[in-house]
């Protein structure tokens, strides 16, 4: 039985189209593995807290060390953590904001980037002192666009600082870049034919890619 992490970021909970194409890639998956485990995370209706001066203190505390004060403090992180430990998918229904993730989003990052749990630090590797410490997952970005171009070669491609800020950090989630799947929906503001069909396009994406790898999981 495999356990995938559903997340969604979007502060929408109506006309979301990402949380639509999440659901539409679970829904898929499970009916082909219906014995699976879901756990899900939404990060738009409760958007963990931005990291503080004591949060910091606490997760640089070695273990043995900390207090009951620190472990409290680190209890959500732990929570979080765990939570991409256990899955073997990390499924992200992630909206484009300003050009870049959306804010709730970027602070599960932080909480799950810990040293000693995803990530070790070490000043003896030279200029490449952080190695991961989870490996074997995929990551699964299903996106929202209000405008459109951002992909490579696109004319908005330089202004994307969505897909490029989860690859360099799919590392902490134990994902290599070659098993990072990206679907986007685009044209969203303009409502028009090309917004019909990027949505029928990534909708039909989405059944296929949960399909692909249910059966090869």
């Amino acid at each position: 039985m495999a356990t995938l992490l559903h997340i969604d970021a979007s502060a929408r909970t109506t006309r979301s189209l990402s949380r639509r194409l999440s659901r539409l890639f679970i829904d898929e998956w499970l009916g082909h593995r219906p014995d699976d485990r879901v756990v899900r995370r939404d990060l738009g209706l409760s958007p963990p807290p931005h990291l503080s001066e004591a949060w910091i203190a606490a997760a640089f505390t070695p273990f043995a060390k900390r207090t009951s004060a620190m472990q409290h403090i680190l209890a959500l992180s732990d929570a979080l953590v765990a939570e991409v430990k256990a899955a073997a998918i990390i499924v992200m229904g992630v909206p484009m904001y300003n050009y870049g993730l959306p804010s709730s989003l970027k602070a599960w990052i932080d909480h799950v980037a810990r040293v000693g749990e995803t990530f070790t630090f070490d000043l003896a590797r030279g200029d490449f002192p952080i190695e991961q410490v989870l490996s074997g997952k995929r990551l699964v970005i299903l996106s929202a666009r209000g405008e459109f171009g951002f992909q490579a070669g696109g004319v908005r491609e330089t202004w994307n600082h969505l897909d490029p800020h989860l690859a360099v950090c799919a590392h902490y989630f134990g994902v290599a870049r070659r098993d990072i799947h990206l679907i986007d929906i685009e044209y969203q503001e303009f409502g028009d034919e090309r917004f019909a069909r990027s949505l029928s396009n990534a909708e039909h994406r989405a059944r296929a890619l949960a399909r692909e790898l249910a059966a090869a999981h």
